[in-house]
C-alpha cells in the first residue's frame, strides 16, 4: 500500500508487512497478556462500529484516561479511524483541571482504566454537572465495560471504509492539554499530518534491528504516543510495563531493545549501581571505579583513540556487562527526553555499550524538534542532537528557539489570543527555550526563556544549568534555583534520602526521620561541602550562596510537578516562602 498519510493508515501498513504472533502485550497482576495482529486489528475495528453504534463520528472528542495498557491503543486507534479525536487525560490531573478540559473539549464519551479514576472522574464531571458516559477497562461496578462497546460492534454489519475515507491528512488527530506551570490547560491541537511528519523523521532512530520495546512513559503525553506509532510503523513490539515499581522486573520478563525515558529514571539508575560499587572491597571495588571513570570521560564514538577504546573493552567485560544484563541484556538504545540530560550519563551509559539518545520538543511539535541518533556522526553528548529533516530552526536575536513545519502544531482550541502569543507572523513557533545551533547542526538547548532571571545586581543567571549540575550529586534529589531580583542565586534541596541514610550510618550520625536529619548540622554541613563542590566553574554571580534542605520530595500529586516531572516553579516558591525569606534576611 501507499505510504500511511493517517495514523491509522499504520494498522493496514503492519498488516501488510510485519503481521506477527505478538503485536503489542500488557501484564496485569503480574501476568502477561499477548495480542496478535490480527487480533488487535479486530477489536479495533469492532470498536469503532460498537462507537458508530452510539453516534460517535467525525469531529467528536473521546477522553482517554488510563496508565498504559493495549485498552489504550484499542481505543486510539477506533477512534481516529472514524475522524474522532482523542482526549487523552492525566491520571495525576486535578479535578478542576479535569473538569474544565472535558467542558472544554466538549467530550461525548470517557474511557477509564479502573475504579480509582471512575470516582475522580465523577468528582470533575460534578464540577459543571456534566452527564457523560463512562466505560472501563477493568471491572467497575454499576459502570459498562469497554468490552460491552466491542461486542455491540460485532453485531452490526458497518462498513468503515467510508468513515477512513473521510479522514484527511489535516484533519485532528487528538487534543492534547498541556498542565503548564500557571493558568488553565491549553488544548494544543494536533493533526494526523503532525504526527506522521514526525514519525517519517524519527524512523532513522530505530536501527531494523529494533524490534522489542518496552513502554511505561505515559501515553497521554504526546512523546511516548508518537514513539509506540513508531514502533507499530517499524513493526516492533510493544509490551507495556505493569506499573513504574515493577519496571526491573518487567525489563528482565520482556529483554527489550530499548525503551523510552526520562533524565531522572536513568539518574536513580546511575545512583543505585554507584552505591553497589561503594560497597565492593578490594580489587573490585578498584576495577569498578576504574571503569567508572574511564566512563564518565568517554567520547562519542570515534573519538576516543584505540587506547581508550581497548581499555573500554576490558571495563565492558569486567564491570558494564553487568549494567547491560539489569537491563534485560539486549538493549540496543534508550531515548531520553522531556528534561535535560547530564553529558556525563550520556557518556557513561555509552561507555557500558547502552547507547542513549537525547531529544528535544514540545507537546506543540508532536514532539520532536532535534534528537540524537545511532547514524554516524549522529550523536554528540550535551546536546539534543541534530533538527529533523521536516523542521526548520532558527535562533532569534535573543537566543530563543523557533521552528516552523508540518510537524508543528496550527493553533491552541479555542484560544486565538494563546495561538497569536507563540506563533509569530512569519509561522514560527516560539518555544520559549533557549538554545545554539553549532557549525555541525547539533541543537544544545541553554535555559527555558522564562525560567532565566536576574538578580539584583543586574545579572542573568540560568538556573536549569545550575540545577542540571547540582544533579550529578547522588546526595540530591531534587533542586530549584532560585533568586530573580534578589542578591544572590539560592537553592532548595530535597536531599536524596537512601544516600543521606547511608552517609549517616557510615558517619554515626542517628537518622530517625527527614524532618530532623535536614536540621542536623552535620548533614548541612555536609550538603555545603556538596554546593561548594559543584558549584566550581560558575562565575561568581551564579554560584549558589545559600540553601535550606526540605524533607519532602516534591510530586505530581501534590500539585509541585507537571506529568512531565518539570518544577512547577511558582507553586514552589509560594509552599516554601518563609524558607526562602529566611535565606535572604540573613544577608
Amino acid at each position: 500500500m501507499e505510504t500511511p498519510t493517517r495514523i491509522f493508515d499504520i494498522l493496514t501498513y503492519y498488516k501488510n508487512h510485519f503481521a506477527k504472533p505478538i503485536m503489542v502485550a500488557g501484564k496485569t497482576a503480574g501476568k502477561w497478556t499477548n495480542h496478535s495482529t490480527d487480533d488487535f486489528l479486530s477489536t479495533v475495528d469492532n470498536l469503532s462500529k460498537g462507537l458508530v453504534a452510539k453516534g460517535i463520528g467525525k469531529g467528536d472528542k473521546i477522553a482517554l484516561m488510563s496508565h498504559n495498557r493495549p485498552e489504550w491503543n484499542f481505543c486510539d486507534f477506533a477512534i481516529n479511524q472514524l475522524g474522532a479525536a482523542v482526549v487523552p487525560l492525566y491520571p495525576t490531573l486535578s479535578k478542576q483541571d479535569l473538569s474544565f478540559i472535558i467542558h472544554d473539549a466538549e467530550v461525548k464519551i470517557i474511557f477509564l482504566s479502573d475504579a480509582e479514576l471512575c470516582e475522580k472522574i465523577a468528582g470533575a464531571l460534578a464540577e459543571n454537572n456534566l452527564d457523560i458516559p463512562i466505560y472501563t477497562f477493568d471491572p467497575v461496578v454499576a459502570k459498562p465495560s469497554w468490552q460491552s462497546l466491542v461486542d455491540e460492534g460485532k453485531q452490526h454489519d458497518v462498513d468503515l471504509a467510508p468513515y477512513r475515507n473521510a479522514v484527511g491528512e489535516d484533519d485532528l488527530l487528538t487534543l492534547i492539554y498541556t498542565s503548564g506551570t500557571t493558568g488553565k490547560p491549553k488544548g494544543v491541537c494536533l493533526s494526523h499530518k503532525n504526527v506522521l511528519t514526525n514519525v517519517y523523521d524519527c524512523f532513522n532512530l530505530l536501527p531494523d534491528y529494533f524490534k522489542k520495546a518496552l513502554s511505561f512513559l505515559p501515553l497521554c503525553h504526546i512523546f511516548e504516543r508518537m514513539v509506540v506509532y513508531l514502533y507499530f510503523a517499524k513493526g516492533v513490539e510493544v509490551h507495556y510495563a505493569e506499573s513504574l515499581d515493577t519496571i526491573v522486573a518487567d525489563i528482565n520478563d520482556v529483554k527489550p531493545d530499548g525503551f523510552t525515558t526520562v533524565p531522572r529514571v536513568l539518574e536513580k539508575v546511575y545512583d543505585k549501581i554507584v552505591s553497589k560499587g561503594k560497597e565492593l572491597k578490594g580489587i573490585k571495588k578498584h576495577i569498578f571505579f576504574w571503569a567508572l571513570n574511564l566512563g564518565l570521560n568517554n567520547k562519542e564514538p570515534g573519538k576516543n583513540g584505540s587506547w581508550v577504546d581497548f581499555q573500554l573493552g576490558i571495563a565492558r567485560k569486567l564491570v558494564f556487562k553487568k549494567w547491560q544484563a539489569a537491563l534485560g541484556g539486549n538493549i540496543k538504545l534508550i531515548v531520553s527526553g522531556g528534561a535535560a540530560l547530564q553529558p556525563r550519563l550520556a557518556r557513561v551509559f555509552w561507555a557500558a555499550d547502552i547507547p542513549v539518545m537525547e531529544g528535544y520538543g514540545l507537546t506543540e511539535t508532536s514532539p520532536v524538534i532535534a534528537v540524537n541518533t545511532l547514524e554516524k556522526g549522529g550523536v554528540k553528548f550535551g546536546t539534543v542532537g541534530k533538527v529533523l529533516k521536516h523542521v526548520d530552526v532558527k535562533i532569534a536575536t535573543d537566543g530563543e528557539i523557533l521552528c516552523k513545519g508540518p510537524s508543528i502544531f496550527r493553533s491552541y482550541y479555542k484560544n486565538d489570543a494563546a495561538t497569536a502569543e507563540v506563533i509569530d507572523d512569519e509561522g514560527y513557533l516560539h518555544t520559549g527555550d533557549i538554545g545554539e545551533l553549532d557549525t555541525e547542526g547539533f541543537l544544545r538547548i541553554t535555559d527555558r526563556k522564562k525560567e532565566m532571571f536576574k538578580t539584583a545586581g543586574g545579572k542573568y543567571v540560568a538556573p536549569q544549568v545550575l540545577e542540571n549540575k547540582f544533579m550529578e550529586s547522588t546526595l540530591v534529589a531534587q533542586v530549584m534555583v532560585i533568586g530573580e531580583n534578589r542578591k544572590f542565586p539560592a537553592a532548595l534541596i530535597v536531599p536524596a534520602f537512601d544516600v543521606l541514610a547511608q552517609w549517616c550510618k557510615i558517619k554515626g550520625i542517628p537518622f530517625r526521620s527527614n524532618e530532623e536529619a535536614v536540621k542536623d548540622p552535620a548533614v548541612i554541613e555536609k550538603y555545603q561541602r556538596e554546593v561548594d563542590r559543584l558549584n566550581q566553574g560558575f562565575g561568581q554571580w551564579e554560584k549558589v550562596k545559600k540553601f535550606v534542605l526540605l524533607p519532602n520530595q516534591w510530586t505530581i500529586d501534590a500539585g509541585e510537578l507537571t506529568p512531565k516531572l518539570s518544577l512547577k516553579r511558582k507553586v514552589i516558591l509560594q509552599r516554601h516562602e518563609e524558607a526562602i525569606n529566611s535565606m535572604y534576611q540573613e544577608n
